[in-house]
This record gives C-alpha cells, sequence and structure tokens, in this order.
C-alpha cells in the first residue's frame, strides 16, 4: 500500500460520521434528539404488547374450541391490547415531539454556522461563487437533515428495537415459523443495501469506480444532488436575465447554461432512478411477501403437531406480527435515504467552512496617518493554483493624499489590484502596505474603518434611504446624514421621493435609476469620512446628468484623501496625479497623462480609440 493511499485511509478513519456532525450542531437540543429516540423505543416496545395480547387471546380461544364457554375472561387482554396501542402511540408523538424541536434547532444551527463564518471568508469569495449556489448549500442543505432527525432517527430506533424484542417472540413461540419470517427480511436487506452501496464514498473513490467502469447508485445520486446545485445558480441567473429575454424575443435556449443543468439534472435523476428500479421492486415484493413463507410452513407444522389449534393460534400471531417487521424494514429504508441526504448536507457544509477565513491582524500598530502611501511591492495574485496569474509582480506607490487612476484593456487586472488593498482577496506574494504596515498585520475591523469602496455596481437594502446612509457610520445623527446626502448630490432624489430619508426603497414606488442610487452610495461613502478612497468606475452607468452630479459627489469625497480610481472613461483620470497603465496583469506604463501622451504607447492609444468612440456618431463618424 502506497503512503498516499494509506494517509487518504488514515483520514478517512478519522472523519466523523453525518450523525456525529449533526449532534455537534445541535448543540444542547441534542440530548432532545437522544430523549426522542429513546420513547420512540420504548413505543416500539410497548406496541409488541398488542400483539402478545392478542396472541394470548387467539390462543385462549382456539384452545376452547368448539365449546367456548369461559373465554370471557379474555376479554381483558382485549383491553389491555387497546391500552399498549394507545400507550405506544402516545410515546410515539412524545418522542416525535423532542425531535422536531431538536432537529428545526439543528438546522437552524447550521444555517447560523455557515452564515456566521461567510462573514470572515474574504469577500472574493462572493465574486467566485454564484448566490444561487451558495443559497443551497447552506438553505436548502441544513432543512435536508430535518426530516432525518425529527422523524427517521427515531423511526430507526423502533425499526431496530422492534425486531430485536420481536426476534425473542418468534423464536418463543415456535422457532420455525421465526425463522420462516426472518428470511424475506434478510433478503430485503441484500436488496436495500444495492441501493445504498457506496453511501459514503470520497470523491477519489467515486473518480476511481467510473475509470473502471465500476458505478454504483450512490454516484448518480452524489452527481445528482451537485447538479441541483448547478441548476439553482442557473436559475437564479435566468431569473435576472428576463428583461433581456423579453427585449430582444430570445427563448430559453438563450440560456444554454440553465437548459444543460435541467437536462443533466433530469438525466442524472433518471439513471439513478433506473439502476434503483429493480433492486426496489425486490425489496418490496420480498419483503411484502412473508406470508407467502409463512402458510405453507406454518400449514405442514399444524399438521404434523398434536396441538394443531395452539400452532394455529402461533401462526395467526406470526402473520399478524410479520408485516410489522416489513414496516420496520420499510422504516430502515427511508432512514438510509434521509442519511443520503444529511451526508450531503454536511459535507456541502463543511466545505463551506472549509474556506479559510480571513486572518485577522494580530498587530497592534496602525499608520500614525491612515491616509499614508499605498505600496504594492512585488504583489502576485491568482485566483486558483496553477491558473495564470491575474497580477503579476506588479510594484507601484500610491502617495498620500494624491489621486491615482488604474487604467487599461478589460481583463488587465484593474479591479483585481485594488480590492487586494481591503483584502477583498491576500496577495500569493509580496505584500500591500499601508504606511509601512502590511494590511494583513493590521485587524480586519481597523482596515476597514480606512477605507471606503464605491462599487460600480452599488447595491443599496431594502431600507429606508436614511438607514442606507446610515450604515456607513453607527449612531450617525441626522445632521451628519443630510450633510453627507447634501454633499453627494442627493436632494433631488429626497424632495421627488414620498417621505425623504423616511421612504423605503423598492417600496410604495420608491424606485430609483441607476445614477441614483450610485449617488446614495456615494453619501454612505462620504459619511463614512474614510481616509483612504477607492473608486471602482463608479459613475460608468450613470446618464449624462447623473454622471454630472455624481463628479461633484466625488469632489467633496476625494478632498484630502488618498484616492484610487479604476477608470474606463479616461476622461475622467486627466487631472490624476499618476496613472497606471495595466495589460495582462502588469503595469506596462505610469506617469501623469501629459508623460504618457509623449510616450505614444499603450495608454495613447487607448485614448485615441476612447476619442474616436466618444466622437461618433449614427450615421458615421463626426
Amino acid at each position: 500500500m502506497d503512503e498516499k493511499t494509506d494517509s487518504r485511509k488514515r483520514t478517512k478513519t478519522k472523519e466523523k460520521g453525518p450523525l456525529a456532525q449533526l449532534m455537534e450542531y445541535a448543540g444542547s437540543y441534542k440530548r432532545l434528539t437522544i430523549l426522542g429516540c429513546t420513547l420512540s423505543g420504548i413505543s416500539a416496545a410497548v406496541g409488541i404488547l398488542t400483539y402478545l395480547f392478542v396472541w394470548v387471546v387467539a390462543r385462549g380461544v382456539f384452545r376452547a374450541m368448539p365449546a367456548l364457554e369461559g373465554i370471557g375472561v379474555l376479554t381483558r387482554y382485549g383491553w389491555y391490547a387497546l391500552t399498549a396501542a394507545i400507550l405506544s402511540s402516545a410515546i410515539y408523538f412524545a418522542g416525535l415531539m423532542c425531535t422536531h424541536l431538536a432537529a428545526f434547532r439543528t438546522a437552524t444551527n447550521m444555517r447560523k454556522r455557515a452564515a456566521a463564518h461567510l462573514l470572515h471568508v474574504p469577500l472574493g469569495f462572493f465574486n467566485a461563487n454564484l448566490s444561487g449556489s451558495i443559497r443551497k448549500q447552506i438553505d436548502d442543505n441544513a432543512a435536508l437533515t430535518e426530516t432525518l432527525l425529527a422523524h427517521n432517527l427515531p423511526d430507526a430506533v423502533g425499526g431496530i428495537v422492534t425486531p430485536v424484542c420481536g426476534v425473542l417472540l418468534l423464536f418463543l413461540f415456535d422457532w420455525r415459523m421465526g425463522l420462516t419470517c426472518l428470511v424475506p427480511m434478510l433478503i430485503s436487506f441484500t436488496f436495500l443495501m444495492t441501493m445504498m452501496g457506496g453511501m459514503n464514498a470520497t470523491p477519489e473513490e467515486i473518480e476511481e469506480r467510473r475509470k473502471k467502469g465500476k458505478i454504483k447508485a450512490m454516484d448518480f445520486y452524489n452527481d445528482y444532488q451537485r447538479s441541483g446545485e448547478r441548476m439553482s445558480a442557473e436559475a437564479t441567473e435566468y431569473v435576472r436575465g428576463i428583461p433581456v429575454v423579453k427585449v430582444f424575443q430570445q427563448t430559453v435556449h438563450s440560456f444554454k447554461g440553465f437548459k444543460d443543468a435541467i437536462d443533466e439534472n433530469s438525466s442524472l435523476a433518471a439513471k439513478y432512478s433506473l439502476m434503483c428500479a429493480q433492486p426496489y421492486t425486490w425489496f418490496t415484493v420480498v419483503l411484502n411477501s412473508s406470508f407467502m413463507f409463512l402458510l405453507p410452513v406454518g400449514m405442514i407444522i399444524i399438521a404434523g403437531s398434536g396441538s394443531g389449534w395452539e400452532k394455529l393460534a402461533d401462526l395467526v400471531f406470526y402473520i399478524f406480527f410479520a408485516p410489522q417487521l416489513a414496516f420496520m424494514m420499510d422504516r430502515i429504508m427511508y432512514v438510509s435515504n434521509a442519511f443520503m441526504d444529511a451526508h450531503e448536507a454536511t459535507f456541502k457544509l463543511k466545505q463551506i467552512l472549509k474556506e479559510a477565513p480571513l486572518a485577522d491582524g494580530q498587530g497592534t500598530a496602525l499608520p500614525e496617518d491612515a491616509a499614508n502611501d499605498i505600496v504594492f511591492n512585488n504583489v502576485t495574485f491568482s485566483y486558483e493554483e496553477g491558473i495564470h496569474p491575474a497580477i503579476s509582480n506588479v510594484s507601484l506607490t500610491i502617495p498620500k493624499g494624491s489621486t491615482c487612476a488604474l487604467v487599461g484593456p478589460s481583463g488587465g487586472g484593474k479591479t483585481t489590484l485594488a480590492r487586494l488593498i481591503p483584502r477583498f482577496f491576500d496577495v500569493r506574494e509580496g505584500s500591500v502596505t499601508i504606511g509601512g504596515i502590511d494590511v494583513r498585520a493590521m485587524k480586519e475591523s481597523a482596515l476597514m474603518d480606512m477605507i471606503a469602496f464605491v462599487f460600480q455596481d452599488a447595491k443599496l437594502f431594502k431600507k429606508s434611504i436614511r438607514e442606507n446612509i446610515a450604515a456607513a457610520k453607527e449612531g450617525a445623527t441626522e445632521e451628519e446624514i443630510l450633510s453627507a446626502a447634501h454633499a453627494a448630490q442627493c436632494d433631488d432624489i429626497l424632495e421627488k421621493v414620498p417621505g425623504g430619508l423616511n421612504a423605503v426603497i423598492g417600496t410604495k414606488g420608491v424606485y430609483l435609476s441607476g445614477g441614483e442610487v450610485q449617488r446614495i452610495a456615494l453619501a454612505r461613502a462620504i459619511l463614512k469620512d474614510a481616509p483612504i478612497v477607492i473608486l471602482d468606475e463608479a459613475s460608468a452607468f450613470a446618464d449624462p446628468e447623473n454622471e454630472a452630479l455624481i463628479q461633484k459627489g466625488f469632489e467633496a469625497l476625494m478632498k484630502d484623501k488618498t484616492v484610487l480610481m479604476i477608470a474606463h472613461r479616461l476622461s475622467t483620470v486627466k487631472n490624476a496625479d499618476r496613472i497606471f497603465v495595466l495589460a495582462d496583469g502588469r503595469v506596462e506604463e505610469e506617469g501623469t497623462h501629459d508623460e504618457l501622451m509623449e510616450r505614444n504607447g499603450l495608454y495613447a492609444r487607448m485614448r485615441a480609440d476612447y476619442e474616436k468612440a466618444a466622437a461618433w456618431k449614427i450615421g458615421g463618424a463626426a
């Protein structure tokens, strides 16, 4: 056995099963789960008494035949049977109450744990993972565990207690009939294992089976679950793109990714169903045909017995009790299915929790002046290991109090480089420093306090305009909020919407244009009053009127700040103190506007193309 295989096996051995992981999420509610399962087991044991009392009655009747005098005393056993049945149901109900409470709390804790972890992952994680996929991994997969803990787990305990106690009864009356009852259970169990084979396989083991052509049912099931995530993510993107589809009169096939995801999900579901069809059919047929085994065996035993009526009473008991064993086996099958869902849920949640959180700096030192120089020192960054770097060995300095711009062809690394400052991602090599201190050595909260980031596609909460602006500063006064709104040129917005600052965005007709949304976001950044400002082409989608107002807002935001602009419209960077031209993740040129134009390099060519595009008119060039 090679070292790699041995290490993999050791890792797999140490890994906790899905149930153990769920109990960790349950916390103090773990006791309720145990109590509920215990009550379910007691319920199953009490339920068996019902059949025992029925057997007593049947035996008494058969013994007294043909004369039935004196069997009135057996009536009390009928009442015992009824009492046992009612008591069993009541105990089972109490057990389910406990397991339901524990199940809901466990699912809630799973969601809370994942959400809390997401607060500490690099912000770039949300760029790389679609919101629909994240939602399914957290919300839907947590919900999958509720059925297991609320119903299937206590049923499994009952499903174990019933056969264990039942076996004692089966062999107590007539071991031959008892053994006959167990035969269909054992046969059906083999079919059950066929359907559940490969449930806890690792991705490496599944891939190895694929290469050998030995695919198991659970391999299809695992693929089916993953295709569901892709379909959920693609569905989210499809809904967002419906306006484009309607405007251009396209069909659903315009979203090939969504259609492919649906087709893949459907195909995998069909393959899994077809693979399980034959074993499930045999499982059901064999499990529910115990009477076919019992009747011939019972008749032979009765015919060869000197006490035929008593053996007939035994046969009646077995005929009534055997279906209960089948019922419990059916429950165990559903428990196995629920365990597969739980395994998938815990696996997916673990994938999120494995995402390395942003390491919070342990250093207490901060720049004396937060608006100090920002320095990129031999910075290299790639989104995935082994992929061509998005940023390659970049060194540049943004002096204190200056306004610098990043320009360049699309995909050149401008946004990626800027997002390394607030640690959307951490550099692979090199360092980013503010005032000589590595951003990775700073407390995350302290770093965030130093930076205001105005995104290209600003997002507002479905809350009042006041709350959207005040999100930048805890405890902001009314005067500070109004002052920030005024500086961001939002006066006309507050005048036109009913309620002014109290207007809730997205309700009662309060809908803002892209430029207006950007101005509200700008007011939020102004209120924060951070010494470092990063502008990711914040006016790119604004109309000329809104752009003019946004530019005025920039003046208030950028005053006495260290500013880094990501620019696509080259007209906005002409007066920048320093312009850095990025291409293929490298700094190709740097200097002022005039210096770069004199070099007649990439910047000059981009500027010429920009002016040509700006001068274009319908019907031909100007």
